[in-house]
């Protein structure tokens, strides 16, 4: 997936990532896209079998470029732990050890706590062939497992980090877990619903869609529901409204009591008017008969 802004402010800093001895640069370059994408900036390299600096990791890497600057090579795993308070080693197998087991997402809740008390952390990542070995995990605090497929659990390098920095990355993250973008409109409200199912229902009825009486209300209930759980914004309503009109033709809007009588009101004026001048007339034609006739 395409997503990169460097207009953006950049998520950094989390637990080390520390790949012990790894062997194909494109494979330390994909782990190095995954730590960016999860805002991880702390890479440490012990023996890397190819070493370094590494075009093909350049390359896989993608342009996580703050990332590939600021690692840094180390010859012993003891040196690249050295600095740090909480260690994690992540392995497929069972070593056999009396330590902890925890998953990703229970070590990134930790690794947060340990953060926020300015304790450092890594984890540590073995050779893609064989994993880290026993000595290498027994400098290890915790033990981190992934859950996965009891019969095909192994992982790739760069899918290995991907996971851990993922669930290092949404335990601080405040993402609402449900969003929906409506542009320049604004979510419907039941006002505007309300309007919407009247003119909706007032066409159902007229057309005869609800004509059978003890079936209507569950029909309405059936069909509001149904425009609900969509949860339309304003400018779809005003387009369901128009696609209506477009179907049926303006809406006939019932005339209110008052603007009856109104309307009665003129009328009777109006009649009155031409009685009068009706009965002028006539007077008219009276008197001009009389005239003529003397």
């Amino acid at each position: 997936m395409a997503g990169t802004d460097r207009r953006r402010r950049r998520a950094s800093g989390g637990p080390a990532i520390i790949l012990v001895e790894p062997q194909l640069g494109e494979n330390i370059g994909a782990a190095v896209r995954a730590m960016y994408n999860c805002g991880l900036t702390d890479l440490r390299l012990v023996k890397p079998r190819d070493g370094w600096p590494n075009k093909k990791a350049v390359a896989m890497a993608s342009g996580a470029d703050v990332v590939l600057d600021e690692a840094r090579l180390f010859d012993r795993v003891e040196d690249a732990v050295a600095d740090l308070r909480h260690v994690y080693a992540t392995t497929a197998r069972d070593r056999f050890m009396v330590k902890r087991v925890l998953t990703p997402r229970r070590a990134a809740a930790e690794m947060r706590s340990f953060a926020g008390e300015g304790e450092a952390c890594g984890v540590l990542f073995g050779p893609e062939r064989t994993g880290l070995v026993n000595d290498h995990v027994a400098l290890a605090d915790t033990v981190l497992t992934v859950p996965l497929n009891p019969a095909f659990s192994s992982l790739n390098l760069g899918q290995a980090v991907l996971l851990v920095g993922y669930e290092w990355f949404t335990s601080g993250d405040e993402t609402p877990a449900a969003l929906l973008p409506t542009g320049h409109s604004t979510p419907a409200t039941k006002e505007e619903l309300l309007r919407f199912f009247g003119h909706f229902e007032e066409e159902l009825d007229r057309s005869g869609f609800l004509r059978t009486k003890d079936k209507r209300p569950g029909m309405i209930r059936n069909l509001r529901n149904l425009f609900q759980r969509a949860e339309p914004t304003a400018q779809e309503l005003r387009t369901l409204h128009g696609i209506i009109t477009a179907f049926v033709g303006p809406r006939r809007r019932k005339v209110e009591p008052a603007a009856k009588q109104g309307a009665a009101k003129r009328s009777r004026v109006l009649r009155q008017a031409q009685d009068e001048g009706e009965t002028r007339r006539a007077s008219s034609d009276d008197a001009r008969k009389k005239v003529t006739s003397s």
